[in-house]
Order: structure tokens, then C-alpha cells, then sequence
């Protein structure tokens, strides 16, 4: 019974080790290119094609999956941010620098509107929504942040940040974090000139999710 038990665990680990494998190479594929066939995936993964579909059943189903992990990452490090009773602009700052670290944002790029979200992935990214939001209407309640900035403002933002690629994923990192640095300058409260026109709303950020 226990060499069972051990067996049936170990195939386990494995099962997880293997989908790990296939999320990460599908990030990685599908981010350079979102057009690759599934069976580039499973030959970055070093898994058979067969192993594969039998975790996702179709190229949209893997790349929910992979914008689902993406999203639950986001969501983790706002929960985290909002559990913080730090310095305002210090927990926002180092959510802010997380975030670009953990690079979700380039999930959103590489994938709007490339395949079709299940109702599971909009009720998680709507629950991002509003736990970012909280999170934002915090930090500026406390006076830190310029006025005339809104949420939908710090999310383009993310999405600037993602776009910069230079060189290998090192120096890649460095640039954002130069990047993030100028950013954060810019959002401290202070006597600046106003922002020119209205910030994006979510139904404009939104809309590139939904395919025709």
C-alpha cells in the first residue's frame, strides 16, 4: 500500500513538474510569436505532443492558462501590497517594481486578442481590477500620488514597461527598472503641469480581449 501511495505521488510531481515545463515554454514561445503552432511548445517543453493535449485541449485553452497565471500573480502581489500597513508610497513603489519583475504585462501584449478568454479568466481579471483599483485609491487617498492620475494610467504604464526588450532578459531587466525609476518620479505628488486629455478607461483596456 505505501509503495502504491509513493508511486501515485511521485506521478503527481511529475505531472506538475511536466505542466510547469509546458506553461514556461509556451510563455516563452507565444510571447515571440503568437501565430507558432502547439507543437513548437511541446517540442521546447521536451514533452510529446500527445502529453500535451491531454493537459490543453486547444491552443486557446494553454494560452488561458498561461494569461490565467499571469493574471493570479498580479492578484497575488496586490493582496500583498494591500496586507502591507508600510509606508504608502513605499508598499506602492516596491508593488510597482514586483510587478515589473514578475513581467505579466507582456502576457497582455503578446495576447490580446489573439485567442478567445474563458468566463473563468474575465471573473479573475475583473478580480484584479478591483483589488488594483484598491489598492490605488489607497495610495492616493494617503496624498502620495499626483491628482490627476488614475488606475487605468498605472496599467498602461505596466504595459510601456513591458515593451522594452534590449539585448538578453538581464540588461532587458535593467532598462525597465530605469524605466520604472523616471516613472515613479513622475507619480510622487507635486507642484507639476497638468497631464494632457482624459486617462484610458477600463472598456478601452478591455476591449482588445474580445475577439470579433
Amino acid at each position: 500500500m505505501k509503495k502504491h501511495s509513493a508511486q501515485t505521488s511521485g506521478r503527481k510531481v511529475q505531472a506538475r513538474h511536466n505542466d510547469q515545463r509546458i506553461l514556461d515554454a509556451a510563455r516563452e514561445v507565444f510571447l515571440a510569436n503568437p501565430e507558432a503552432p502547439i507543437a513548437l511548445v511541446a517540442s521546447r517543453a521536451r514533452v510529446g505532443i500527445g502529453a500535451l493535449y491531454r493537459r490543453y485541449r486547444s491552443k486557446d485553452a494553454l494560452l488561458g492558462r498561461v494569461c490565467l497565471d499571469g493574471i493570479q500573480r498580479y492578484i497575488a502581489e496586490a493582496e500583498a501590497a494591500l496586507a502591507d500597513p508600510g509606508e504608502p508610497w513605499a508598499v506602492y513603489e516596491a508593488f510597482m517594481r514586483r510587478i515589473v519583475d514578475a513581467d505579466t504585462h507582456s502576457i497582455v501584449l503578446g495576447f490580446a486578442g489573439a485567442f478567445r478568454p474563458s468566463k473563468k479568466l474575465f471573473q479573475e481579471a475583473a478580480n484584479c481590477q478591483t483589488l488594483n483599483l484598491r489598492l490605488f485609491e489607497r495610495t492616493k487617498a494617503a496624498g502620495v500620488l499626483r491628482a490627476d492620475i488614475e488606475a487605468t494610467d498605472i496599467a498602461v504604464i505596466f504595459e510601456q514597461l513591458a515593451a522594452v526588450r534590449l539585448g538578453d532578459p538581464q540588461r532587458t531587466a535593467q532598462l525597465r527598472h530605469r524605466y520604472l525609476a523616471l516613472v515613479l518620479d513622475s507619480l510622487r505628488a507635486r507642484a507639476t503641469a497638468p497631464l494632457p486629455g482624459p486617462a484610458p478607461t477600463w472598456e478601452e483596456i478591455n476591449d482588445r480581449w474580445r475577439v470579433p
